[in-house]
């Protein structure tokens, strides 16, 4: 077993790989801005929003507390009549990209050290880089592209967003178990 601070170097060499590879992806290619499409009536819903004035925060649309009262006539028609939606509202002003950049980098760096932990306890060394990039990679993948699937199949959000996510996931997986494999005690 291999204690965790002498993976120091793997955690923090693939957080920050994973950063740059998830600033190249959003940056450079861009493929996710497709993802996202503008309301036909955009104005008029943030009006209304606006006149509500939620606090920031998660809602959903028809809102039913349990299930009892989604059995109602009421919530029925509204299910029906649509629309049926998952809504996240942020603070209202200009974004601020320094605050999630760094939340972003930390969480690349809780995750470089789960994937060190695992790793550390199923693989001794010297090991070869092969089996390094397998534990390392396998763990980093389901961090990383393992709430895909389930935002897909719960929150409605389209699976060719969610694929076009895990594909992500796969890239900053390899980017973690490259360096992990390269960077592993021997």
């Amino acid at each position: 077993m291999i204690p965790l601070l002498h993976l120091w170097l793997p955690i923090l060499v693939s957080a920050v790989l994973v950063f740059v590879a998830s600033s190249v992806v959003h940056m450079v290619f861009k493929w996710h801005n497709s993802d996202y499409r503008q309301l036909p009536n955009e104005e008029a819903v943030r009006e209304v929003i606006r006149k509500g004035n939620p606090a920031p925060g998660q809602y959903v649309l028809p809102y039913c507390p349990d299930m009892k009262e989604m059995n109602t006539p009421e919530a029925q028609r509204k299910f029906a009549e649509g629309p049926v939606a998952m809504l996240y509202l942020k603070r209202s002003g200009m974004p601020n990209m320094g605050r999630p950049l760094l939340a972003w980098f930390l969480f690349t760096l809780v995750v470089s050290f789960v994937v060190a932990y695992l790793t550390s306890r199923t693989v001794l060394p010297p090991a070869p880089y092969l089996q390094v990039f397998r534990v390392a990679g396998t763990a980093a993948f389901l961090a990383y592209a393992g709430n895909a699937a389930q935002a897909a199949i719960w929150m409605g959000k389209p699976w060719r967003s969610a694929a076009k996510e895990m594909l992500d996931g796969l890239i900053y997986a390899v980017v973690t178990a490259g360096a992990f494999g390269w960077l592993w005690p021997h």
